[in-house]
């Protein structure tokens, strides 16, 4: 498949996903924002990744470096936020603006850490197997609603389908050249699933954490 075509499908169905995000945080209440506006910015990564790589391959741009950092912030921080994003909201757990800016801080520093120790594709694999579980778990603890059992295991798939084997023993992922399409792919179905978790919106749950 083109990339160009690859890149075109990842910055639409990526910036549709953050447009889809965006406006439905009007609904949900407090308790659910700080979530939302990571999963937002997971999308927005994804979307930019997507709009480096068609300057480049459409325009000649000299976008490469740029698109190579987008696609490493969205493996690395995006979608493994989208992951504890997806959990939080399956499980209705309350977390504080505070703690949500710990776990973006804290995915930053571990990764700083596995690249200064020379863990870099180790880091990144279990990251991305982690982050692949918790949104399979987060549709599957749905059953038996089926939309977000099946958007759970979808975009479970999608993103195993996306993770770096680099410098694995295992060798590189033999999906490796439709990296962009299992993205462009994820992004709605993921969007479609955190929209239909259940959330924080009964003030019952109690204070954020």
């Amino acid at each position: 498949m083109p990339e160009l075509f690859q890149s075109i499908l990842l910055t639409l169905t990526a910036l549709l996903s953050a447009v889809w995000i965006g406006a439905a945080r009007r609904g949900y209440g407090e308790p659910d924002q700080p979530a939302l506006f990571c999963a937002l910015l997971a999308f927005s990564l994804s979307a930019g990744t997507g709009a480096c790589a068609v300057a480049r391959q459409g325009f000649g741009l000299d976008t490469l470096e740029a698109e190579r950092w987008l696609l490493q912030a969205t493996l690395l921080l995006g979608l493994p936020l989208v992951g504890v994003v997806a959990l939080t909201l399956s499980r209705q757990w309350v977390w504080s603006r505070p703690t949500w800016g710990r776990v973006v801080i804290g995915l930053c520093a571990f990764f700083e850490l596995a690249r200064q120790l020379g863990w870099s594709s180790e880091y990144a694999f279990a990251l991305g197997l982690t982050s692949a579980a918790l949104v399979f778990y987060a549709g599957i603890l749905q059953w038996p609603a089926r939309l977000q059992a099946f958007a759970g295991a979808a975009g479970g798939m999608l993103m195993l389908a996306l993770m770096p084997l680099t410098g694995m023993t295992i060798g590189p992922n033999p999906l490796a050249a439709y990296e962009q399409l299992s993205l462009a792919l994820a992004c709605p179905i993921i969007a479609l699933l955190l929209l239909n978790l259940p959330g924080n919106l009964r003030e019952e749950n109690g204070a954020p954490v």
